[in-house]
């Protein structure tokens, strides 16, 4: 058995059906109704042109920090509407992508790639709509040695994404959505998406109340109010 360098198969993921219809949610939302307890960590930021949403069931690649043979790997293997994540360790002295690579998963019609770690080409990635979140770009280019691990659980500043598990991405940050929870976390955020619908009329209009403000202050003992 080869630990720390082997291929997993991936036994469930989540509902194309379902990931359709988080596009629509902004990941502010989707984060709110999940208590703010989880994120992919600030450092892992849009790479790619602004406005492109990701979502889909995360393709997981777990890496030597500087490697990127096993992502090779995972472009390979993946499905059109998976999104590749990488746990490379948050290095950056190496980048693991570039133009080449991404020209590879746009063809085969993947939805994104998750880097914890570096890119390079992000002049080309910045130029078109393939969600790619990464930690930082260098042109210092990768190694093709191994280990690494494809659909093992992987962990991006604390949050864990197993394969199959619902990954999305837009303008604001990452977040996972586990199966299991998907479709009641769907049901909470669409719910909180429509009351802010409703609320910003009133915002614009300048009819909106604020009274709760004061009466908290209050509850906490603030001084000066008027």
């Amino acid at each position: 058995m080869a630990i720390g360098f082997r291929i997993h198969r991936r036994t469930r993921q989540v509902d194309a059906a379902l990931v359709a219809r988080f596009r629509d949610l902004p990941v502010a939302n989707v984060s709110d109704v999940m208590a703010r307890m989880s994120a992919g960590g600030a450092r892992l930021r849009p790479m790619h042109a602004p406005g492109s949403v990701l979502a889909g069931p995360a393709l997981t690649v777990r890496t030597r920090p500087g490697d990127n043979l096993m992502i090779h790997k995972a472009i390979a293997l993946a499905a059109p509407g998976d999104v590749i994540v990488v746990d490379a360790g948050g290095d950056l002295t190496n980048a693991l992508i570039g133009e080449l690579m991404l020209a590879q998963m746009v063809r085969k019609g993947l939805a994104g790639i998750v880097i914890n770690g570096a890119i390079r080409d992000s002049a080309a990635i910045r130029a078109q709509g393939f969600p790619v979140f990464a930690a930082g770009v260098t042109h210092r280019g990768p190694y093709k040695d191994g280990p690494g691990e494809i659909n093992a659980p992987v962990a991006l500043d604390g949050m864990v994404i197993a394969p199959g598990d619902l990954v999305l991405g837009d303008d604001d940050g990452l977040l996972c959505v586990a199966i299991d929870e998907a479709e009641a976390v769907h049901a909470a955020a669409s719910a909180k998406q429509a009351a802010e619908e409703r609320q910003m009329p009133n915002i614009l209009a300048g009819t909106h109340d604020a009274s709760w403000v004061d009466a908290s202050l209050r509850k906490l003992g603030c001084d000066g109010l008027e």
